[in-house]
């Protein structure tokens, strides 16, 4: 499955009401880690059809940054149910983001 861009308009929608787990990469185009982490985020999309996988941009979509406290990027949060049930922050491995999802 294609990674998503989620935006304040569609986020209740595809990620708090999702019947599945969703990952939310919360990036910006200027940060160098967040273009390390984004293909492993690609990769887990197309590997795990299971997973919702969605990418929200900080700097267009700042009332979510602020939402959920976004103070570093790359921030990788994990939902279920509606609910943040996992997250890290920094490029960290692609094991490390399957972990997370449990």
């Amino acid at each position: 499955m294609a990674v998503m861009t989620i935006t304040a308009e569609n986020f209740e929608q595809e990620v708090l009401q999702s019947d599945k787990p969703v990952l939310i990469d919360f990036w910006a185009p200027w940060c160098g880690p967040c273009r390390m982490v984004s293909p492993v985020v690609e990769e887990i999309a197309n590997e795990h059809p299971e997973i919702k996988v969605g990418k929200v941009n900080v700097d267009e979509q700042q009332d979510l940054a602020r939402k959920y406290r976004i103070m570093s990027i790359p921030s990788l949060y994990v939902f279920k149910n509606g609910e943040v049930a996992n997250k890290t922050i920094g490029a960290v491995p692609k094991a490390n983001i399957l972990a997370m999802l449990g």
